[in-house]
Formats: structure tokens, C-alpha cells, sequence
């Protein structure tokens, strides 16, 4: 079915009217919270719902900008600071978008930076049996490699506790030669 375009006018039944209100008026705070985070806009918005309610939306808050406009102040937000008193919901609400806004960056970023994915990765679904023959053949050897590396690594860590137990140098070595006579 998807989105239909619809004429603009008022909507006649309430319950209509009032759920396009709801979800019109969390577009209009998306798109301010976006406006003031990508463009560092400072953004009051005041609206009343049909059951007469009122509704704000402020970056850095309502309270601030009202203020400055009344005073006729300019600048930015330090010319006239008043406390940020925004409900929970509002706060939550904006660090949601800023959230899915970086998500979206991010994932943007791993989609353009392909180069950097390793081969392990990659999906195996459109792979050919032969293709996950090899596949397989490299994890083990990446698995033996591992395996080998961890070796290495104990090896040395137990060559330096015992050195450091006898408060030796791990690189010192003896030479018998030197001990001819004994």
C-alpha cells in the first residue's frame, strides 16, 4: 500500500485529527532536534493540540530563547543564560535522535569503507562450494596460527616470570666456556 498522498485540509473526525496531530508534531521535533544538531540552529517551537494542550520543543531550551527574544538580546546562548528546565521526555527524546543520527553515520561508514573489513567478514551466502572449501581451509590455518602465536606467548611470559622470580635479565645467557677450570 504504502504512503498515499493526501489533500491538505482540516480533518474533520477527531480521533483522526488527533492522531495526526501526535504524530505530526513528533516529525516537527525530529526535524528541529536534526536542525539544531547538524546546523547548531537554536530552535523554540510552541504548539497547541486540538484538546487544547500545549506542547514545547527548545534547543538549548524554550525558557532561554523566549527570554533573549523578549530582551531583544542577540549573540549566542551566553549572552543570556536562564536554566535548562526541559521535561525527562524531551531530553530522552532528542538523545534518541542524536543517537540514530550517529548511528546512521556510522553505518554509512562501514558501508564506504569496505576496504577495511577483513576476509573473515564477508558473508558466506553467495559462496560456491569450492569457494567454501577454501574458506575453510583458511580458518584452520588462521586457528593453527593463533594457536601458535598463544604458544609463543606463554613461552615468553613464563621466560619472564621466571627471570623476574630471580631478579635476572631475560636476555642474560651464560657461556660454560668461560667455566673451563670448575
Amino acid at each position: 500500500m504504502g504512503r498515499r498522498k493526501i489533500e491538505i485540509k482540516k480533518i474533520e473526525k477527531k480521533s483522526s485529527l488527533q492522531v495526526t496531530f501526535s504524530k505530526r508534531r513528533t516529525g516537527l521535533f525530529r526535524k528541529a532536534s536534526e536542525l539544531s544538531v547538524l546546523c547548531g540552529a537554536e530552535i523554540a517551537i510552541l504548539v497547541q493540540s486540538p484538546a487544547n494542550k500545549i506542547y514545547s520543543y527548545g534547543h538549548p531550551s524554550v525558557e532561554t530563547l523566549f527570554h533573549r527574544y523578549q530582551t531583544g538580546g542577540g549573540g549566542g546562548a551566553a549572552s543570556s543564560i536562564i536554566p535548562y528546565r526541559e521535561d525527562g521526555r524531551s531530553k530522552y527524546d532528542e538523545a534518541v535522535k542524536k543517537l540514530e543520527i550517529v548511528k546512521r553515520s556510522m553505518k554509512q561508514e562501514s558501508n564506504s569503507s569496505s576496504n577495511t573489513r577483513f576476509w573473515w567478514d564477508e558473508p558466506m551466502e553467495g559462496m560456491e562450494l569450492y569457494e567454501l572449501e577454501e574458506y575453510a581451509e583458511a580458518m584452520e590455518a588462521l586457528k593453527d596460527n593463533v594457536l601458535r602465536r598463544v604458544d609463543e606467548m606463554e613461552k615468553q611470559k613464563s621466560i619472564a616470570a621466571s627471570a623476574s622470580m630471580w631478579d635476572l635479565d631475560p636476555t642474560f645467557q651464560i657461556n660454560y666456556q668461560d667455566f673451563d677450570g670448575f
